[in-house]
């Protein structure tokens, strides 16, 4: 069955790969690894541009090096929402007696894509373009377009929770485990093979200048 991926990178990126080795994650190989019964139909892949800080100059650059690389997928496009950031003082967690309760921080925030990834989700489902949807996210705002797209359009769509499993929070949010037809649970496998594959490909990586 034609299957379409919405990816929310942002929440791909902090629940299964900050932190780890496994930057240079394979989209396609994923969804095959994840939906081996399923025809891909098209994978979107929904971020925004980082800006460059003091303390992580490089940022920009390593960032679009992996959007070209990801541009190679055939089927994958890549939809842009906006960074915000701004300095703001927020209370700290363990205060020392007597000293300050709050610190000032750059806090930065993702604008635009969870509204990006319901309007496809949508259109797409409007116009029949694939059987199923898999949404990889666990953010709970998706909840209602997700519900009017099952419910209004008749579109199964599945969720995949790329945080990892914990007490008190299993699987996903409730909100979306009850607007999703059925839900796939599993912690994605960013530590597999599969999705190394891209750094060591030879098209991507005479795409991006590295060999």
């Amino acid at each position: 069955m034609a299957t379409n991926v919405y990816v929310d990178a942002f929440n791909l990126y902090y629940g299964c790969l900050k932190g780890t080795s496994y930057r240079w994650l394979d989209l396609g190989a994923l969804c095959r690894r994840l939906l081996p019964k399923d025809r891909i139909n098209r994978i979107r892949y929904f971020t925004a541009t980082v800006s460059a800080r003091p303390d992580n100059p490089d940022a920009p650059q390593r960032q679009q090096v992996y959007l070209r690389a990801l541009e190679t997928i055939p089927g994958l496009s890549i939809h842009y929402g906006h960074y915000l950031s701004h300095v703001t003082r927020m209370p700290l967690a363990r205060p020392r007696p007597g000293g300050a309760r709050t610190v000032e921080v750059v806090k930065t925030e993702e604008k635009g894509s969870d509204v990006n990834l319901a309007t496809f989700l949508l259109v797409d489902a409007f116009t029949r373009d694939c059987n199923v949807a898999v949404v990889i996210s666990n953010d709970s705002d998706l909840k209602l377009p997700i519900e009017v797209v099952q419910r209004e359009l008749g579109l199964r769509v599945g969720v995949v929770n790329p945080h990892p499993p914990a007490p008190a929070q299993p699987r996903a949010p409730a909100d979306l485990l009850q607007a999703a037809a059925h839900l796939d649970a599993r912690r994605l496998p960013v530590r597999t093979r599969a999705h190394r594959r891209q750094r060591r490909d030879p098209q991507a990586r005479r795409l991006v200048g590295q060999g």
